[in-house]
């Protein structure tokens, strides 16, 4: 069943591309540092639109693509991002001469790519929603976090772009859908485009077919992370989940490609 029309989402071009959507997580790291301009090239190499990415602050207040606070996982350090200045960033090698990028830097690198960026702290929300503005990318981006309160600092600084639901209003929405109160989770969801989530939160399925259908009629898309396995995908987009997020973006686009043509040559209705 296709999924009543949103105006305020309509209007948006960061969805103008039709769906199924295929959001490279963190680029695309099959052979490149997750989070990297290089990272970020390989997914768009492989076909890609969409690059979900993280940011956190330097210690000068500058946006910064990285996912983890500190530097242990990534670089094998104890520092916290946010202790170093960007120049000082800079200077680490994340392997193979990757460093970290400034969220400018990339947006300014790929200005045909469309960004789905997660808000990773209280003091990065500013920096970051400035990022956008000066990269002229409002159009282009989707901004998220967990925190309710950071995802509406940086939509104050860019109220035009594209958002996804926070956690608490995510699980509300739900709920409410769960128990059949659809309407309620629609008031829940007003001024968001998406829900991003896991395939279960606590001991709850997301992704059955009844429940994607209940956020539909609330009025949003509905994203899927993290999904590397193909068959699990294909499962998804059965039952009508507007997008993937993956490490392997390169197999995902290729199951949504398949998918899009039908045996005899033509195109074949998703949903």
């Amino acid at each position: 069943m296709a999924r009543p029309p949103r105006a305020d989402r309509e209007r948006r071009p960061y969805f103008a591309p039709p769906a199924p959507r295929v959001l490279a997580h963190r680029g695309l790291a099959v052979d490149t540092v997750e989070n990297t301009l290089d990272a970020f090239r390989a997914a768009l190499d492989a076909g890609a639109v969409y690059l979900e990415t993280d940011v956190n602050v330097s210690a000068d207040g500058v946006a910064v693509v990285c996912h983890d606070p500190t530097l242990e996982r990534i670089a094998g350090r104890p520092d916290r991002v946010d202790s170093l200045t960007l120049d000082e960033l800079r200077q680490i090698d994340l392997g193979g001469g990757a460093r970290f990028p400034t969220l400018l830097e990339a947006l300014e690198a790929f200005p045909g790519a469309r960004f789905n960026i997660d808000v990773k702290s209280p003091e990065v929300a500013e920096p970051a929603a400035r990022a956008v503005l000066a990269a002229g990318a409002t159009d282009r981006v989707l901004i998220t976090s967990f925190s309710t309160r950071r995802r509406r600092a940086a939509l104050r600084v860019v109220p035009g772009a594209a958002s996804s639901a926070s956690a608490p209003g995510f699980v509300t929405a739900l709920l409410l859908i769960k128990v059949g109160l659809t309407p309620l989770a629609r008031l829940v969801l007003r001024g968001v485009d998406a829900v991003q989530m896991p395939m279960e939160a606590g001991p709850l399925k997301t992704t059955t077919a009844r429940t994607v259908r209940g956020f539909h009629r609330a009025g949003v898309e509905v994203h899927v992370w993290t999904i590397n396995d193909v068959d699990l995908a294909r499962q998804l987009l059965d039952r009508g989940v507007d997008g993937i997020v993956s490490d392997r973006a390169d197999l995902m686009l290729e199951l949504v490609a398949g998918r899009s043509v039908s045996p005899e040559g033509g195109s074949s209705q998703l949903r």
